[in-house]
Order: structure tokens, then C-alpha cells, then sequence
């Protein structure tokens, strides 16, 4: 594929007292990166490096040099480059309405119109159309690692045991810790004197915190983690949703305050404080009853035309003409259900994807949804009924794997990408703004 170079040139008019005009040539937009067949531009440092600073001092954050703030987020655009590649040649696309449907949330959250936020964004100086591509592209990449991550992950059934007895040990009480985390990396190439030295940067490191340092500052200016540039932050997590690495190391017996490490484990020295840490705290999982009909869009039936249908679908519903049963297996694309009327059973509503779990939590029962969109297509929804979590056998199972796989994801995105950037042809053009590979 040939390279697309996009350049930004021009061109300085200064009229003297004499009307003479006087062109000078501005410097093209530099190449900072070529990532196989794409470039990385001078422009797209500056842009992401202009959202990161803003998001710093919003938070009220101190920013880290310069130098290596421009490590991190060349670091990133490269990440997101190769990712969205891989997506390309998976044919994975974003339809309009699954953007749309985001960006609405997104304002949403902020308590706000979609009108408003475009609105509030071009007042800060920020192109909304660009807002908007990368809003698709952080879906496209979430939705490229769900894909090539969740086959990675094999997990046993003895291994589900062994969480289901840890649940049943610990019952409802759910302990959260907020941590930040340093990394340093070694590969299996790093020779002895280099891990030498790297274990005493870990150890010196720790004594630094002992002394009083921040990590959040520390972890900003050496790890190579992938929470570096939020200064090592996790935020809170319950124990369940700590990544495999860490749990090991982090007990619920740890107070705040607490350094762990430096340890180790395949990707390099770890170091983790326990910035803060709650518990005892007793949660209900609600549970609900729904059935669905399910229309994907396809070339003859595009978006608009499926969301006409079953907007006429559910009306007549409402209108008595049709029961929901026998258009679910008149007209529902998932087999699974539509044979059941659209049955889903009782399911926790966290296992379904995000657009459908927050639609079956907020709909009242019996009422039936306007038609919503998600990554399998459009629905209408209605919830038959709602429960608190009945603690049966099925759904510590299903429990036990969720937590499993929540632990694990997080380290196979990180080998994932490590891979990926092996395999692809990377060429950083400025020396300083290179990541040392051990």
C-alpha cells in the first residue's frame, strides 16, 4: 500500500512600507514515525499532546517534561496505528449509528446535549470533527482487543473452582483498593548486567516512596506501564477486577500506604502503593428477565430501514395486533432466542454488552424499548422481570469466569501489543523520542 503523506504548508505574506510583498515558506509538517504503511505527522503529536496536557490540568495533575511527555504519546499513537491496522484487515467498521449512539452518551454524562457539547467543544479550540474521529477510533481499537484478546484467554474449569471457593470463603464482602504502579520492562533479551541495573533503579525507586516521593510523579517519569501517563493510576478496584499480575502480590490484608515490590513477572519489575483502600461492603447483584428481537443491517437493509422496522414491530406490539413471541420468531436474527420467543432468561445484565446492559437496567418492567443499537445490530428489548442476585450454583460459575477473565485481559492486551509491534515495521525518526525495547 503506498504511503499517504499528508503535509501542511504555508506560505508568510509581510508588505512593506514600499507595497513590496516578501513570501517566506513555513516548514513542512514532519515525519515523526512511519508505522508500516502509515506515517505519524508533527501535527498528530501536537494534537494528542494538546488533549493529554488539557486533561492534566483539568484534573489538577502536575505534567511531566516534555521530553517524555512526547515519548508517551508518540508511545500511544503507534499503539493506536498498529491497532487499528489490524482492524482494517479484519474488515472491522463502525457503523454511523453506533458512533452517533456513543457520542450521545458521552454528552449525556456530562449532562449535556449533543448540540451543547459540540458547542462546548469549538469554544475550547477543539475541532469537533477530529473529536469525532477519535471517538471511532477508540471504539474500532476497544473492539479490535475484545476480538483477538478474548481467544488468547483459556481458562479451565479447575480454575473456575478454585475462584468459586474463594467467592464462597469471602461471601458478599467485597474489599477495593486505589493503587498506582510502576513498571519496568524486561524482556527475555535483557542481558544480566542490564537487569542488574534495572533491579536497582526498582530498588531505589521504592526507597524514594519510602522517603516520601510520589509515585504518581515517579511513575510518570520511568515506568513503562500502561497507566504511565496518568501517573500509574488504576483508580479504584475491587479485587475481582485487578489484573491476574498484580493479584498475587496486592492481598485484601494490605492497608493504604502499603509498598509492594519491586516484584516480578513476565513483563519486567513491578512496583504498586496502596494510595487508598475501602471494604466490608455488602453488594446485591440485580438480575434481570428479558427478551429481544434482534435485526442486523445488511446492503439491501441499511440502518435506517432496520430501525423503521422495528420501530413498526414494536408498535404493533403495543397495539395488540402481534404478540412480542411471534415476531421474536418471525423476524429475530439471533437463533439462540428468537426460537424462545425472544427469551433471554435471568441473566446479570454485566455480561451483555454495554448498550444492551444499560437498556435492560433502566427500562422499567414490561415496558418495551425504542430501538437501540449495538455491535451485533439493532433491538427492541423488554424486560419481563427483576431480581437481586439468587447466589445459585449457575451464576457463581458464570461469576467465577467473568472475574477470571477481567484479571487476565488486561496482561494479554499488553503481550498482544507487544507482539504486534514486533511483528511491524516501526521507524521513529527523532532519537528522543525513542522507548528503549530491552
Amino acid at each position: 500500500m503506498k504511503l499517504t503523506i499528508r503535509f501542511i504548508s504555508a506560505l508568510i505574506f509581510v508588505a512593506s512600507l514600499s507595497q513590496v510583498s516578501v513570501a517566506a515558506e513555513v516548514q513542512l509538517d514532519k515525519i515523526e514515525a512511519v508505522v508500516n504503511q502509515d506515517l505519524i505527522l508533527s501535527s498528530d503529536l501536537a494534537n494528542m499532546k494538546h488533549d493529554l496536557v488539557k486533561r492534566y490540568q483539568e484534573s489538577g495533575q502536575t505534567l511531566p517534561n516534555a521530553e517524555d511527555i512526547n515519548k508517551q504519546v508518540l508511545d500511544k499513537l503507534i499503539s493506536d496505528r498498529l491497532q487499528l491496522q489490524v482492524a482494517a484487515k479484519m474488515g472491522l467498521r463502525i457503523s454511523d449509528a453506533q458512533l452517533d449512539q456513543t457520542l450521545e452518551q458521552i454528552a449525556k454524562k456530562q449532562n449535556q446535549t449533543l448540540m451543547q457539547m459540540r458547542a462546548d467543544l469549538e469554544k475550547s479550540g477543539t475541532n469537533y470533527q477530529a473529536f469525532v474521529n477519535s471517538v471511532r477510533d477508540e471504539i474500532t481499537i476497544n473492539e479490535v482487543r475484545q476480538v483477538q484478546v478474548r481467544r488468547r484467554i483459556n481458562i479451565t474449569d479447575q480454575e473456575v473452582q478454585q475462584m468459586i471457593d474463594r467467592i464462597n470463603q469471602q461471601g458478599e464482602q467485597k474489599v477495593e483498593f486505589h493503587f498506582a504502579h510502576i513498571l519496568l520492562k524486561i524482556s527475555p533479551d535483557t542481558s544480566a548486567e542490564k537487569k542488574l541495573e534495572i533491579d536497582q533503579e526498582a530498588n531505589d525507586l521504592v526507597q524514594k516512596i519510602q522517603n516520601g516521593a510520589d509515585i504518581t510523579e515517579l511513575a510518570r517519569q520511568y515506568s513503562e506501564g500502561p497507566k504511565a501517563a496518568e501517573g500509574g493510576d488504576w483508580g479504584w478496584r475491587k479485587m475481582d477486577a485487578i489484573p491476574s499480575l498484580f493479584v498475587d502480590n496486592l492481598k485484601e490484608s494490605n492497608n493504604k500506604d502499603d509498598i509492594i515490590g519491586p516484584f516480578y513477572s513476565r513483563m519486567g519489575v513491578h512496583i504498586i502503593k496502596v494510595l487508598d483502600k475501602k471494604g466490608d461492603v455488602s453488594v446485591l447483584t440485580e438480575e434481570v428477565n428479558a427478551r429481544h428481537i434482534l435485526i442486523k443491517p445488511n446492503i439491501i437493509l441499511g440502518d435506517d430501514k432496520v430501525k423503521e422496522l422495528l420501530t413498526t414491530l414494536r408498535q404493533q406490539i403495543l397495539d395488540g395486533t402481534k404478540t412480542f413471541a411471534e415476531l421474536a420468531k418471525e423476524y429475530s436474527q439471533d437463533p439462540g432466542s428468537a426460537v424462545k420467543g425472544g427469551e433471554l432468561g435471568w441473566a446479570d445484565p454485566t455480561m451483555y454488552v454495554p448498550e444492551f446492559r444499560d437498556m435492560a437496567l433502566t427500562e422499567e418492567v414490561g415496558e418495551i424499548s425504542p430501538p437501540f443499537h449495538t455491535v451485533h445490530g439493532w433491538h427492541i428489548l423488554q424486560v419481563l422481570d427483576k431480581r437481586q442476585s439468587d447466589t445459585t450454583d449457575k451464576a457463581t460459575k458464570q461469576k467465577a469466569y467473568t472475574m477470571l477473565f477481567r484479571q487476565r485481559f488486561p496482561a494479554e492486551v499488553y503481550a498482544w501489543l507487544n507482539e504486534i509491534r514486533q511483528e511491524a515495521y516501526i521507524k521513529i525518526t527523532n532519537p528522543d523520542y525513542i522507548i528503549e525495547e530491552e
